[in-house]
């Protein structure tokens, strides 16, 4: 019987495992030449090997390339804290049991459903974003108000509710993530609090965050491979210019591969910063005695 499932689950991944060898792992390969050679014949694919050359030209010669990367690390150093912060809000109201409850949920997932890939794309296009912007920034702050800030307050003001846009549009699967965490938390636990005269502020940082810190450490690193790789990101338009427009498929790779190992060491960077930290929290916060409430 044993071996009967394991049988079942190989015929199961063998479409995903030759997807895999069919559409990935062979361009995965050509894109590690390129990225270190110079096409010299298109017919019969020959490369001539050139080493780190283009790497270098991304640092040294490039006078677009560093500047577009650290303007993208920058919006998401922004965006991280924003995003991470308001979906965890909106999972907390969502997981209360108020009326129309199913309908908020929707509402709130829809904007990820709707605002991906081409969508998303042709969405920015015609600038509905900004008439969005424009419509909630006069219903807060009106033109005549800022024309009395000065120029300066009206650009940071804008700015502001960019960032804002942004966030409510990246927030979805955050928004989902953090309820199914929510909702996994026994109910006992709050119980126990408030028999023991726990206030809310209290059960939220000695029940609730360690309880969903694994969450919350899944939901950072999403949203860093999400924000770095969003259909808006300057660093991804550059690397499709130059490979499909001037055709400089190899220094395309390059770039490429810069821009992926940068977010790989990133992710892993803060999953070893934070795993022990958020495991050992969470651990501790499953196993706490309700006189800690105390």
């Amino acid at each position: 019987m044993e071996r009967r499932h394991i049988l079942e689950a190989y015929v199961f991944m063998t479409p995903f495992i030759i997807g895999v060898l069919a559409f990935f792992a062979f361009p995965l390969f050509i894109s590690i030449k390129l990225s270190f050679g110079e096409i010299v014949k298109m017919k019969g694919f020959k490369i001539k090997w050139l080493g780190f050359d283009h790497y270098i030209k991304a640092f040294v010669w490039d006078v677009n390339f560093a500047p577009m990367l650290l303007e993208t690390i920058r919006q998401v150093i922004i965006q991280l804290p924003l995003i991470i912060v308001f979906s965890l809000l909106l999972a907390i109201l969502i997981s209360r049991d108020i009326k129309f409850v199913g309908f908020f949920r929707v509402v709130f997932f829809l904007p990820f459903l709707l605002g991906t890939g081409h969508i998303m794309q042709q969405i920015l296009e015609q600038g509905v974003n900004m008439h969005v912007l424009s419509a909630a920034r006069q219903i807060i702050l009106p033109d005549e108000m800022l024309i009395y800030l000065g120029p300066k307050v009206s650009e940071m003001v804008n700015n502001f509710f960019g960032v804002i846009v942004v966030v409510l549009w990246s927030s979805g699967v955050q928004i989902l993530l953090f309820l199914s965490g929510l909702q996994s938390i026994p109910e006992s636990l709050y119980e126990a609090a408030k028999v023991d005269g726990a206030t809310e502020w209290e059960m939220f940082w000695k029940i609730t965050m360690p309880m969903i810190s694994p969450i919350m450490l899944l939901n950072i690193i999403y949203t860093l491979v999400d924000s770095f790789t969003d259909i808006s990101n300057p660093i991804l338009g550059y690397i499709q210019t130059n490979a499909f427009r001037r055709t400089q498929f190899e220094y395309a790779a390059a770039i490429g591969w810069i821009y992926f190992l940068f977010i790989l060491l990133l992710v892993l960077l803060v999953f070893l910063l934070m795993r022990n930290r958020i495991y050992s929290t969470g651990i501790e916060g499953g196993s706490r005695d309700e006189n800690e409430f105390n």
